[in-house]
């Protein structure tokens, strides 16, 4: 029997519909995305987000309609980004998914933003089983353990700040656009790690923090500036670079001291830096070269709603299927999601 599942994804500044049938097949994935417009803000406002959102949902569910060859009479189930993220983002989201699924009698399925980081993975090859994710992005920073399919245990995570917002935060501080991943990311390639950065919770918890590291580099900068010493910008990215990265590496392999897993996967938009997929794979070979890393390709690092479809696909099958009268969640936890 032919399955088909509609994902929406609405979570910050992107608006996104997929349809997938039977688990892996992915007809479309369409993604609009805002980070144009919020640049001149240095990063994502709500209200504007949400607004767009509105806006452009309707038409990126007819494109991913269209592009799939499919109509809604054909569809099995819608699954929705229940949480985490912006509520008012959120919202829009979750009101398409209602009123699609009271007109022509679907089925919902709720699914966890972070869940759907990490299934993504997926695309590429299935999980195995038990597993340590690594989850990055602008809001959010976890270790997750998962012993079976759609378990999942918080084993580390900030104690602050995501470690994509102290990105984007040290880009504002040294002139750069948003988002400032991508661009930290570049210049760091071509600079050197010149410049001396404290690295916080240097401890054996799991758990790291990037409050502290954030405001190293603004005081620093603030220091350079008022002595009127030059700022070398692609020095400056890779010193950050180097002890943001490093923290998650050491947590990380910390981790793997304390769980015996076959699998490490990355998910998040964060999991498409390039020094992070590089220290990943390169520090876990050395340590346990039967561990297998698992990178999801680019396409599937930021927010899209082929990762939710995909983490609904698993639930329609266990028939586990969401009620009309619950809401959001912006700050749903990945456990309360968890099926153990």
């Amino acid at each position: 029997m032919r399955k088909i599942i509609i994902g929406i994804e609405s979570s910050c500044d992107e608006t996104s519909v997929a349809v997938l049938e039977n688990d892996n097949n992915l007809l479309s994935n369409i993604v609009s995305s805002q980070v144009q417009i919020h640049q001149k803000y240095g990063g994502v406002m709500p209200e504007v987000a949400s607004r767009i959102h509105v806006e452009q949902i309707t038409m990126v569910l007819e494109e991913a309609l269209n592009k799939a060859n499919v109509t809604m009479e054909d569809v099995s189930a819608i699954a929705l980004t229940k949480g985490p993220g912006l509520i008012g983002a959120l919202h829009v989201g979750m009101q398409a998914a209602k009123t699609l699924s009271l007109v022509y009698d679907i089925p919902l399925i709720y699914v966890h933003h972070l869940a759907g980081h990490i299934y993504a993975n997926e695309f590429i090859k299935p999980l195995q089983y038990p597993c340590l994710a690594l989850v990055v992005s602008g809001g959010n920073t976890e270790l997750v353990y998962l012993k079976e399919p759609l378990s999942f245990e918080i084993v580390g995570e900030t104690r602050d700040d995501a470690i994509g917002e102290a990105y984007d935060k040290v880009a504002r501080v040294l002139g750069l656009s948003y988002p400032g991943g991508p661009i930290i990311d570049k210049l760091a390639n071509k600079g050197n790690p010149n410049y001396n950065l404290p690295s916080p919770m240097n401890d054996k918890s799991l758990d790291v923090s990037y409050s502290g590291l954030k405001t190293a580099v603004v005081n620093l900068v603030h220091k350079l500036k008022q002595n009127k010493t030059d700022i070398i910008v692609e020095d400056m990215a890779s010193s950050f670079q180097l002890v943001a990265v490093n923290m998650l590496i050491d947590k990380l392999l910390l981790a793997l001291e304390q769980y015996d897993v076959k699998q490490v996967v990355l998910g998040g938009g964060v999991s498409a830096n390039s020094y992070l997929r590089r220290q990943v794979q390169e520090k876990i070979k050395e340590i346990n070269n039967e561990i297998e890393v698992l990178i999801p390709p680019l396409w599937c690092c930021t927010d899209n709603a082929a990762m939710i479809a995909k983490v609904g696909s698993m639930l329609y099958d266990k028939k586990i299927f969401g009620d009309l009268n619950d809401g959001v969640d912006p700050d749903w936890r990945l456990e309360d999601f968890s099926l153990l």
